[in-house]
């Protein structure tokens, strides 16, 4: 779903080709619904014949003034990686204060556009002067104080369903009607999870991810999953602190060292390795999240890492009508019953991907 909705129609050229300018013209080509098109390219270096830009070069940046003429953009997006003494500036300006052009960062319109955060445009010095991963203190306190609420009425409204579904789970499988296990909290605090139990005990686990273990589901489990009542009981979480309605998705701790050294993501701008999965536990973990209703289920490290992009985007901005707006997909999401296996509907950037090592042994997180 696109995040730029002023125009039904927004013609655009980027400046600079490198990684994020690929990544961005293959989201747009994802998205023919958006009205966005990439009329052109410009950079001082000719792109290779393989190269996705290839077919959108138009010249060097000096001619910038020319292709503006030319195209008519709506929108100049500048994803060079280094701008210093490169960036026509004056052309810029005036394409901006003359033209009415929107000049705009790539990471940012990038951000805007997919609902994720771009890992690789994240710097040390971009985080700890912009200040956009730092929660308000009185967001939190609102956030909680309405979660916990919520949470009470919900344990006081569904208390029979959730009766009928502990007896429909004893009477399937034995074993107990919950499931408990050590997830990491705010700060990477740690704390008991709970969840109805949708799943055999014992048996030999091929790995750990919940995908190579379908065959353990039961039959009440199956509808559990399906509709997302496994997680009910995580109202109790909620009522004790750990846990808010809305945020990312807590992991478990067992995994938490790996997603640590994993997402310590090399940064296109710096070239230093960034630190980027700590700043998912700055917030209380969420009953549903962002990523829940934007990617759905991750089976394997590189679907993690994707899903890492959308919960710093909620991080980063976080709000109550955000909160709202993550509600009522969820509850959508519940009312069409998606079965837990379906394959996330965005698309993993295969190049991204190699970047980071499949551990087959990690904790199901979803």
């Amino acid at each position: 779903m696109s995040f730029i909705t002023a125009r039904k129609e927004m013609r655009i050229i980027i400046l600079g080709i490198t990684k994020a300018t690929g990544e961005l013209i293959r989201e747009i080509d994802n998205r023919p619904r958006s009205g966005l098109t990439v009329v052109g390219v410009l950079d001082d270096h000719v792109p290779a014949a393989s190269d996705p830009t290839n077919h959108l070069f138009l010249g060097p940046l000096s001619g910038l003034e020319r292709v503006i003429e030319q195209r008519r953009p709506h929108c100049i997006v500048v994803a060079l990686a280094e701008r210093r003494g490169h960036s026509p500036l004056r052309v810029l300006l005036d394409a901006y204060v003359s033209r009415g052009i929107v000049v705009e960062d790539a990471a940012r319109f990038a951000e805007r556009f997919t609902g994720q955060v771009p890992l690789e445009a994240l710097t040390p010095m971009g985080i700890v002067y912009s200040g956009s991963f730092r929660p308000s203190a009185v967001y939190q306190a609102c956030a909680h104080a309405l979660s916990v609420l919520a949470a009470i009425l919900a344990l006081v409204a569904l208390s029979p369903l959730l009766a009928l579904i502990a007896a429909a789970i004893k009477v399937d499988s034995p074993g107990p009607v919950l499931f408990r296990q050590t997830r990491a909290g705010a700060r990477g605090r740690p704390f008991a999870l709970l969840k109805f139990r949708t799943m055999t005990d014992g048996g030999a686990r091929r790995s750990e991810w919940e995908a190579d273990n379908r065959d353990r589901v039961t039959r009440v489990g199956k509808w559990l999953r399906a509709f997302r009542l496994d997680e009910l009981p995580q109202f109790v979480n909620i009522v004790r602190g750990e846990m808010n309605l809305v945020g990312p998705r807590p992991h478990p701790v067992s995994n938490l060292a790996l997603f640590t050294v994993v997402a310590r993501n090399l940064s296109d701008v710096t070239g230093v390795a960034v630190g980027c999965y700590p700043l998912r536990l700055l917030v209380r973990p969420g009953l549903t999240g962002w990523a829940q209703v934007r990617y759905r289920y991750a089976n394997n490290l590189h679907e993690e890492i994707e899903k890492l992009r959308f919960d710093l985007y909620y991080v980063r901005h976080l709000s109550l009508w955000l909160d709202l707006r993550i509600m009522f997909e969820t509850i959508a999401v519940m009312a069409r019953g998606h079965a837990a296996s379906r394959p996330a509907p965005a698309p993993v950037r295969r190049a991204q991907a190699r970047r980071y090592a499949f551990h087959p042994k990690v904790s199901r997180t979803t």
